[in-house]
């Protein structure tokens, strides 16, 4: 018989704040430990501008929420402490936890900067019984990086996501197919993961508010309210099935990309161009951070009714540069946008090489190569003074839809087209 699956789920706990905190520790060894007090990672404070990334766990008994705007976090916590995000610190911290996990399998998927999916099928017998070699884990990551993870334990990713969001924070939680009437189906509707605001509300219209409700419902009536694609899809993951296969880390990513799911439809193209300035920011800044450079941009949108559309292209050349992503972005969305309100914008930049084995092209000029040393030069800046530290004059306007560098939307494969995912892309 085959044998059933063992999928580890690694979550960092409070990912930006740890990480900020043991490196301010790292520093000083007297410094106040942010973990310890109510703290954020977010904005600047005093102009309470910018949203909250990350929040300790004093904070959250404030009712400080992930994601919520700084001057709100402000209004429930006034003795908050905010500081600036260092996205570098958070990569170099990222990459150590993954080294880390090879020593157990060398099929991971890193799922988020701060998440990972492990397939220990074929590895467990060398450790020992899962429930041990999780806490093994979560020891060596406190004792030997500073800062504390959750492990789920499941035989799929979806069942070992919904494990390590249990009770928190360094714990370890199993979900096996035994369990799940008894520790997945009574739990809110909206825990479970795909199911954001809109598709909550048109669930519990029809009497549906645990998971367990879901995973029991006629798939008739789901077909009929949420549409035939995501209602089958949804109510698998309520029935714990899920067969995505845990994706092999690679040496180098093959795409870099960001998307966000707006507060509100739109239908403005400037108001979108906004939007895919906000992505851009973040996905130059990644290849920048990584040293890699893309030849082709493609532009993501969802609709209204849920409908996905894409439209790609190809550089001239090999390009890392903020700028020349989000003109060639600007272009493909006027060639293939009829103005349908959207409410998820994505942008991915593919064909990715490094830079030794890029030729000088010809159609680069001096302009662009000035305009490339002026985004590296944004990048120290916001690594050592934080991402909202320098920020560009559009950004600045009191109604922008969106902050000056979206954080990245995360989802549990590479691809789920069609899915409901309302959450914000930002994760704690």
């Amino acid at each position: 018989m085959e044998r059933e699956r063992l999928i580890f789920h690694i979550d960092v706990n409070s990912a930006f704040l740890s990480w900020e905190s043991v490196e301010r520790l790292k520093k000083d060894p007297d410094a106040l430990d942010l973990r310890t007090i109510p703290s954020a990672v977010g904005g600047d404070a005093s102009k309470r501008h910018g949203i909250v990334l990350a929040k300790s766990t004093p904070a959250k008994a404030f009712g400080v929420t992930t994601g919520e705007p700084i001057a709100k976090a402000l209004l429930k916590c006034p003795g908050l402490t905010v500081v600036p995000s260092h996205f570098e610190i958070y990569v170099a911290y990222s990459r150590k936890l993954i080294h880390l996990l090879e020593d157990y399998t060398p099929d991971i998927e890193k799922f988020s900067i701060d998440e990972a999916f492990l397939d220990m099928t074929e590895t467990i017998h060398l450790f020992g019984e899962p429930v041990q070699v999780a806490d093994s884990i979560r020891r060596r990551v406190r004792e030997e990086l500073g800062f504390t993870v959750n492990v789920g334990i499941a035989p799929n990713k979806l069942l070992a996501k919904m494990a390590s969001d249990f009770q928190k924070p360094d714990r370890t939680h199993t979900l096996f197919r035994d369990e799940i009437p008894r520790k997945m189906w009574p739990l809110p509707i909206r825990d479970l993961f795909l199911v954001g605001g809109s598709a909550q509300s048109r669930m519990e219209a029809i009497g549906l508010h645990t998971i367990g409700d879901l995973a029991h419902c006629d798939p008739g009536i789901l077909r009929t309210q949420l549409g035939e694609k995501y209602a089958r899809t949804i109510r698998d993951y309520a029935n714990g099935i899920d067969n995505e296969p845990v994706e092999q880390r690679t040496a180098a990513n093959k795409g870099y990309g960001n998307r966000v799911t707006l507060s509100r439809d739109v239908s403005d193209m400037d108001e979108a161009r906004q939007v895919l300035l906000s992505l851009s920011e973040t996905v130059g800044a990644r290849l920048r951070a990584d040293q890699v450079l893309c030849g082709q941009v493609c532009v993501e949108l969802k609709d209204w009714k849920f409908r996905s559309f894409s439209h790609q292209g190809l550089l001239q050349f090999p390009t890392d540069s903020t700028s020349v992503i989000y003109e060639e972005a600007c272009r493909l969305l006027k060639e293939f946008w009829d103005g349908t309100p959207v409410r998820l914008i994505g942008i991915r930049a593919g064909k990715i090489s490094d830079h030794e084995f890029i030729q000088m092209s010809l159609f680069e000029t001096e302009q662009d190569k000035k305009r490339l040393k002026m985004e590296q030069a944004v990048d120290a800046i916001r690594s050592r003074f934080g991402t909202d530290s320098v920020k560009r004059a559009s950004f600045l306007k009191k109604d922008a839809l969106v902050d000056h560098a979206a954080s990245k939307h995360k989802h549990l494969g590479r691809k789920r087209e069609g899915s409901h995912d309302e959450n914000s892309g930002i994760s704690d």
